[in-house]
């Protein structure tokens, strides 16, 4: 009976541990299920957060952006052009991670932004860019040379105070555009894709990135906590940043004379030419780029002959002797290119995540060659002004601070801005004999030297873009021409003429420093935003 007993004790107690054996193994299955479960849903989570490239589903906009976007990307730059490829190699040497799209990034062959005035010259030196104009066959540009009615007038840049290496630069665009783009890629941080972004990426009225489609056509989605819109003049993102006001007051025509030297050497040369202004400068050691501004937005056909009949019959007998046979081989050779001129004042309104720059965000007439002054001066400024924010996470914080990049820039951007529109005006013909006078005037106080010479083409260098003393040289001009008609002899039509000239001096200039922005422009520091931003650290 003990023996039967034991039996069944010990039967009792291995079925008892066999039970509890499996249990555990069924328990031990179930928790090694959760553990790993629980480890897939973290990791997924990371990845989301750090991948700037995964996206979802969303109600909002069928995206789903993550909502701190901590990826490998800084600053998204849609462009690469003078101002993209400045900007992309700028940010990059301060250590953000920048990711360029570029629509396209072979050689362009433009007939604009040929000119770099010595101003935009010490803003590359500024941002380590100067050697962009070495290896492309640039000219070295110090002054200009005015022509009106068979007179004459050499202009030079004020640039006794800087290094002897400090003068204008004139190249070939496309050459320019591509060494600029290859420093910039030459950094380990930057990434340049050729791509057509389609559109913003927003939420809540945040812009996130950017769609895009790649070079064989994929649709992709880039993030960035700021991203700079700087597509040139055709830009199809501007509207969603700013107010645009776009308009085209004229259009060039554009001609290349080979194998010839300019009357003044190192010197562009402005014809004051009936319609509009002609321009004359070298791009290179063999070739002179020559500009016809044709007024309006009709330019003559060239498959019919109708433009090459125009620069030959109206255009050709205004030129300089010295380009007359040059001047009409390059129209009989057929390589005639047009171009729109465009002009737009920079009106942006605020958007947490985002920045316009360049042609897209502000534009003035080409006349005076201000454009990429103008931008590469912008680029110091934002370096500057992103310098101390080394996390651009916060959306609102930031574009608190850029507001104030739009108040900063302002007196430079606009001097240049209303000093390329009011030349423009002043330097066509017209039957108005005010503005004939204002004309004439105009040329006669840039001959007569000294201040009188310097002061407006330190302006139009962009070596002292001063709103006050763009003013004050407008005015003397105007000053000016009333004085000649009233000596020696005023008399009640010429002191009427005199009246029409000041009247329309001020129709000319007024309604441009309207729309640069009075208070901005002359009084930045009574604006609110001018105290927005982080304190800037200089870097040289």
């Amino acid at each position: 009976m003990n023996s039967s007993s034991s039996t069944s004790t010990t039967d009792t107690l291995h079925s008892f541990m066999e039970a509890l054996l499996i249990d555990q193994y069924f328990l031990g299955w179930i928790f090694a299920f959760l553990f790993g479960f629980l480890l897939l849903l973290n990791f997924k989570r990371k990845r989301e957060k750090n991948n700037s490239t995964e996206f979802g589903t969303d109600h909002s906009n069928g995206y789903y952006i993550p909502e701190n976007i901590a990826g490998s990307t800084d600053v998204i730059i849609v462009g690469a052009g003078v101002a993209g490829s400045a900007l992309a190699y700028t940010l990059a040497k301060d250590g953000r991670r920048v990711h360029v799209i570029e629509r396209d990034l072979t050689e362009q062959d433009r007939i604009v932004g040929e000119l770099l005035q010595p101003g935009g010259y010490l803003k590359l030196i500024e941002l380590g860019l100067e050697d962009c104009v070495n290896e492309i066959d640039a000219q070295r540009v110090f002054g200009y040379a005015l022509y009106m009615d068979g007179k004459n007038t050499r202009l030079s840049y004020p640039l006794e105070k800087f290094h002897s290496d400090v003068a204008g630069r004139s190249f070939h665009n496309g050459r320019f555009v591509q060494r600029m783009r290859e420093k910039a890629a030459s950094l380990p941080n930057v990434r340049m894709e050729q791509g057509t972004v389609t559109s913003l990426v927003e939420k809540k009225g945040s812009v996130k990135g950017v769609q895009y489609k790649t070079k064989d056509g994929q649709e992709l989605s880039a993030f960035a906590p700021l991203t700079i819109v700087c597509d040139g003049c055709f830009s199809n993102l501007r509207r969603s940043l700013c107010n645009p006001k776009v308009e085209v007051p004229s259009c060039f025509v554009g001609l290349i004379l080979e194998n010839i030297d300019l009357p003044h050497i190192n010197h562009g040369h402005v014809i004051l030419a009936d319609p509009s202004p002609i321009l004359f400068y070298k791009i290179s050691s063999t070739e002179i780029r020559c500009l016809v501004d044709l007024p309006g937005q009709k330019v003559p056909s060239i498959s019919n002959g109708e433009l090459a009949n125009y620069l030959k019959t109206v255009v050709a007998p205004q030129v300089p002797k010295q380009l007359y046979n040059s001047f009409i081989a390059a129209v009989d050779k057929g390589n005639i290119r047009t171009m729109p001129n465009r002009s737009m004042p920079a009106d942006p309104h605020p958007t947490p995540g985002a920045l316009l720059l360049g042609d897209a965000f502000n534009m003035r007439h080409p006349l005076t060659g201000g454009g990429m002054t103008v931008a590469l001066s912008d680029i110091v400024l934002i370096r500057d002004l992103l310098g101390p924010l080394r996390d651009l996470h916060d959306s609102l914080t930031l574009c608190k601070y850029l507001e104030s990049f739009y108040t900063l820039r302002k007196p430079v951007a606009s001097t240049i801005n209303t000093l390329a529109g009011a030349l423009y005006k002043v330097f066509c013909a017209s039957p108005d004999k005010a503005r004939q006078e204002m004309r004439d005037a105009c040329f006669d106080y840039l001959s007569l030297g000294g201040i009188c010479s310097e002061g407006p083409i330190a302006l139009l260098s962009g070596l002292n873009p001063r709103p006050m003393s763009l003013f004050f040289h407008f005015f003397a001009v105007a000053i000016y021409g009333v004085g000649r008609l009233l000596i020696p002899f005023p008399s009640p039509r010429k002191m009427w003429l005199g009246a029409r000239l000041i009247s329309g001096a001020s129709g000319i200039i007024f309604p441009i420093i309207k729309s640069e922005g009075v208070r901005q422009m002359f009084f930045p520091a009574t604006v609110p935003a001018y105290y927005r931003a982080p304190p800037i650290t200089k870097k040289m």
